[in-house]
């Protein structure tokens, strides 16, 4: 019988995933399945704890947290050269789960983790860090810096509103240089997500078109805008409607992005903060990770 490892992050979602851990016990004592628990207690451990379980002959690897967990148990599965990524959301954001249609009940969640049905989809990197669902420059990241200084007191969609209106008040815009393909482009811009996955920032449907099994990158590029105009485009955006503002926000298609900045880059890398440089360089590779879904 194949057995199951849950790694858990702790301060996921202000303690969520942790309270999902008496649910999974009592789930998989019921139907009598093979498991193990693990609990990280640093940043990145959950990379090693992964591929250390893929080692020992655990088929599927679950997360139970947010993208950020997500990504680095996804990270340990590929460096183990096999495994499942399986998902149990205990985030704040959970939009690589919300992409793939990953009930939010934890109890769902795990009844398609026990059914075993798998799905490849796309893993993408940018300076050789991977990553499943979006990543971004320009305003947003901006937004992650401000998110942190509030989190502790507010949380979920709310926490990205309040994190985006402080950010405008001293946001600076972006000059960059992409390239997408064959394409060139140079702008200035609010900022550039380029999306495997639909949606971030807990529930933003920036990518409405992505599609995580195609090869393709999405890239959603606002353009610098006034600020009374920007609160009009930026609800939308939780729809997917900000596409029908042509003049200000278009969705390109492409296998390889570049983009240079005038100064060094910070990207928002599925809800991680993270200097890149003065140059990111952006591959996908069609089918790369299994994962449990629907």
């Amino acid at each position: 019988m194949d057995s199951i490892l849950f790694i858990i992050n702790p301060i996921a979602g202000n303690g969520r995933a942790k309270s999902l851990i008496s649910i999974i016990k009592s789930t998989m004592e019921e139907n009598k399945k093979k498991y193990d628990i693990s609990i990280t207690h640093a940043p990145k451990e959950a990379i090693k704890i992964a591929k250390e379980g893929i080692s020992k002959g655990h088929k599927i690897i679950v997360a139970v947290g947010g993208d950020g967990t997500i990504n680095e148990v996804a990270t340990g599965i590929m460096r183990g050269g096999k495994g499942i990524l399986g998902i149990i959301p205990g985030g704040t954001g959970n939009d690589l789960a919300r992409t793939l249609k990953i009930p939010e009940n934890p109890r769902e969640a795990l009844r398609l983790i026990l059914i075993g049905n798998s799905k490849k989809i796309d893993t993408c990197f940018v300076n050789n860090n991977l990553f499943l669902n979006i990543a971004s420059i320009g305003l947003d990241s901006e937004v992650i810096k401000n998110i942190w200084k509030i989190r502790s007191r507010i949380n979920g969609r709310i926490s990205y509103v309040i994190g985006f209106i402080r950010t405008l008040l001293s946001y600076k815009y972006k000059i960059l240089e992409i390239e997408i393909d064959n394409m060139h482009l140079n702008e200035e811009v609010i900022l550039a997500a380029i999306g495997n996955g639909k949606y971030y920032g807990g529930g933003m449907k920036i990518c409405p078109s992505a599609i995580i099994e195609d090869g393709y990158f999405n890239v959603c590029v606002i353009r610098r805008i006034n600020i009374v105009k920007l609160f009009l485009v930026f609800p939308s955006i939780f729809w997917g409607e900000h596409i029908k503002f042509g003049k200000y926000v278009n969705i390109y298609k492409g296998k390889e992005i570049k983009i240079k900045g005038l100064e060094r880059l910070w990207l928002n890398i599925d809800g991680e903060l993270k200097e890149i440089g003065e140059e990111a360089s952006f591959t996908i590779n069609n089918k790369g990770l299994n994962v449990v879904c629907e």
